[in-house]
């Protein structure tokens, strides 16, 4: 099942640190198999507040999401973008494939009728 790495970034600058993580960081990731999904996207806000961008890298699993980012590799590169760029990280696990969420609501049914 794929997971992803999602960030959330607010006020990126743009220095020497920063590109110097951004030349650096596909090198970390291909070891772990991971590739971006979505990286310096614009967001279209369609309900609630988001502020900043989001970057949306997949792995095959979440072992692999969490190994990349404790790598040796990533871990050297990492202080070059958190010195200037505030915001949040998070791993979550995707769906597999052929996942309906009626399923999902049947079964959630299911428990709350007891």
């Amino acid at each position: 099942m794929p997971a992803f790495a999602l960030a959330q970034l607010h006020d990126v600058p743009m220095n020497e640190d920063i590109l110097t993580y951004l030349e650096r960081i596909q090198a970390t990731l291909d070891p772990f198999e991971g590739r971006f999904r979505v990286h310096g996207a614009t967001v279209e806000v369609r309900e609630g507040d988001w502020p900043g961008s989001v970057v949306i890298v997949e792995f095959p699993d979440l072992d692999r999401a969490r190994a990349w980012y404790d790598s040796p590799a990533y871990q050297e590169i990492l202080p070059l973008r958190t010195r200037h760029i505030p915001g949040a990280v998070l791993f979550v696990d995707g769906v597999a494939p052929g996942y309906d969420a009626s399923r999902t609501a049947a079964r959630l049914r299911a428990q709350v009728a007891g």
